[in-house]
């Protein structure tokens, strides 16, 4: 079952990078998605694929709400942080993890470092003195 949702990740990537639904782009994209390099860590759990699913699902309507709120409210406070990735964690759900960090207004990951951390830009709203 892992394998058929990492290989449905990298086709939806491909569609994604490609943005071409031809048959031609689409035998392609098979390919690719079957040629590239399989990891050599433990699979990830199915759990935690729905898991990340269910958060991104989640993060749509936080977005929205996000970008609205920047553009009513000023955030005029910026800070870099660390956040650990979760333990045992593929290079799929890394990915899937950074596209979740990434994809509401407020955070960008700026950094994936080998020693288990994303490097996080937020911006915030400055404080009421």
């Amino acid at each position: 079952m892992i394998g058929y949702l990492d290989f449905s990740l990298r086709l939806a990537i491909w569609f994604l990078l490609t943005a071409d639904a031809s048959v031609a782009n689409i035998l392609i994209g098979v390919s690719v998605a079957l040629l590239l390099p399989r990891p050599y860590t433990a699979p990830g759990a199915l759990k935690d694929w729905l898991r990340i699913f269910w958060e991104i699902l989640i993060a749509i309507p936080r977005a929205y709400f996000e970008a609205l709120e920047i553009m009513f409210r000023p955030h005029t406070r910026e800070e870099i942080v660390l956040e650990r990735v979760k333990p045992q964690r593929t290079p799929g759900l890394i990915f899937l993890d950074i596209f979740l960090i990434t994809f509401t207004p407020k955070t960008i990951v700026l950094k994936y470092r080998e020693d288990g951390w994303y490097e996080v830009h937020r911006v915030q709203r400055r404080p009421k003195t």
